[in-house]
């Protein structure tokens, strides 16, 4: 490889929000991986203070437009905890289930429009539309089988209004259910088909060893409920979270970068789900699983891809599930009595684990709020992988090509599906090589 090199690329496409990535090498070695978001930041956390715990769930809401369930039930979660309040197995139901439409609509965006291109040698979802129409055609109409869960139990499908602490302000009938069990069945053999279909991708060889970090329930595939553990030993309860993460303020980003404390960089997302979760998956997806060549056990980020087509189709399997087993609750919330209290919480967001914390007044009024996003928590990791990726190379006794390498950075980061806009509260590479 020759040792005077610059890559540079001015917008990465297919990644929500913007920043850059810097990379350099220095006789023949890797000496900085930046990845640099310059996103500006949104200060939700500052101007929560004050404000009523019941517009919690509306306002994190709007950090996100892709997540923005995820944000709503990590909010109302943490108030609970804040409060001791317990929710009756009706509304936990119907909170997986709107779950599952957003890992449904997220996902798919991701798999077929964001992500496929990259295995395939296309510039856009656009340009491969050209050569795979019917392939793009399935992903729009599986997509739809997720916003129309998140319709049905949130009112509409960006920035969910129907969601309170306490539960929801209206909860569907049976009928009303079942009214979407077809789409779901028929989204569910497309799940399959989807798997099958990001199995035979070209996915390159590359593996590191991490420390995985998701929630585990005793029961369930997780979604919004449960301990965090990891691969690395960890399990501790949510409200536990600052005593083991913390994050740093790095110079080249808006984002803060979150740690394990004395360990450094961890994993979320569906690759750390998969692998501390693979038992709690339905049976017909971990057959699935093992159908598409995917051991319970999977370090390559690459095949971030196949392990969210996997989620897609747990996701439809558990919405099938639990829309068959659904008893509409008695009341579409608790009663909720504010006091003076610290609330914690952790959901799975469809990038990772999502932490919330607020401090209340016993008037319910937010004194503080503290909302760790999962990209951020991937930071680290992403700026590691690129690191061990392109070094990789630097050890060829050929020249990658220039535009070669480049597009394979850009789909290193595609990997984690970063959400940059939740991260601050697309990206430009340029890799600089001197003697």
């Amino acid at each position: 490889m020759t040792q005077n090199r610059t890559i540079k690329v001015d917008y990465l496409a297919r990644v929500e929000g913007e920043g850059a990535l810097y990379i350099k090498i220095k006789n023949g070695q890797i000496t900085d991986v930046q990845l640099k978001i310059f996103e500006p930041p949104r200060f939700f956390e500052a101007f929560m203070r004050g404000r009523s715990y019941r517009e919690a769930p509306d306002i994190t809401a709007r950090i996100c437009g892709i997540c923005p369930v995820a944000y709503q039930m990590s909010a109302v979660h943490a108030m609970e905890d804040a409060f001791g309040i317990t929710m009756p197995d009706p509304i936990r139901a119907l909170r997986r289930l709107i779950y599952c439409g957003e890992w449904i609509e997220s996902h798919v965006l991701h798999i077929y429009m964001l992500h496929a291109p990259d295995f395939l040698g296309y510039a856009d979802a656009i340009q491969m539309a050209k050569d795979h129409g019917d392939t793009v055609q399935r992903g729009l109409q599986l997509k739809k089988a997720g916003n129309a869960l998140v319709t049905l139990l949130g009112g509409r499908e960006i920035h969910p209004i129907n969601v309170r602490v306490g539960g929801f302000y209206k909860v569907p009938s049976k009928r009303e259910l079942a009214s979407i069990t077809e789409q779901l069945q028929w989204a569910r053999e497309t799940a399959l088909d989807t798997v099958r279909w990001v199995a035979s991708l070209p996915i390159p060889d590359f593996e590191r060893d991490y420390e995985f970090v998701a929630l585990q329930h005793a029961h369930d595939y997780p979604f919004n409920e449960g301990r965090l553990v990891s691969t690395g030993g960890l399990a501790i309860d949510v409200r536990d979270y600052n005593a083991h993460f913390e994050e740093q303020h790095v110079q080249h980003s808006t984002a803060l970068h979150s740690v394990l404390r004395d360990r450094g960089a961890y994993f979320v997302g569906p690759l750390a789900r998969y692998n501390l979760n693979f038992h709690r998956l339905s049976p017909l997806a971990q057959d699935a699983a093992r159908q598409a060549g995917l051991s319970p056990v999977c370090h390559n980020p690459f095949q971030s891809i196949m392990v969210r087509a996997i989620e897609v189709l747990y996701a439809c399997d558990e919405a099938l599930r639990l829309i068959e087993t659904y008893e509409m609750p008695d009341s579409p919330a608790v009663s909720i009595e504010p006091r003076a209290a610290t609330g914690h919480a952790c959901t799975e967001a469809p990038r990772g684990i999502l932490y919330h914390r607020y401090r209340v007044d016993d008037q319910g009024l937010i004194l503080d709020a503290q909302i760790v996003p999962p990209t951020s928590q991937n930071q680290k990791t992403i700026e590691e992988d690129l690191h061990d990726y392109v070094a990789q190379y630097l050890e060829l006794p050929y020249d990658v090509p220039k535009e070669e390498l480049t597009w394979q950075c850009e789909q290193v980061v595609r990997n984690y599906d970063p959400c940059i806009s939740c991260s601050t509260h697309f990206l430009k590479l340029h890799l600089e090589q001197e003697d």
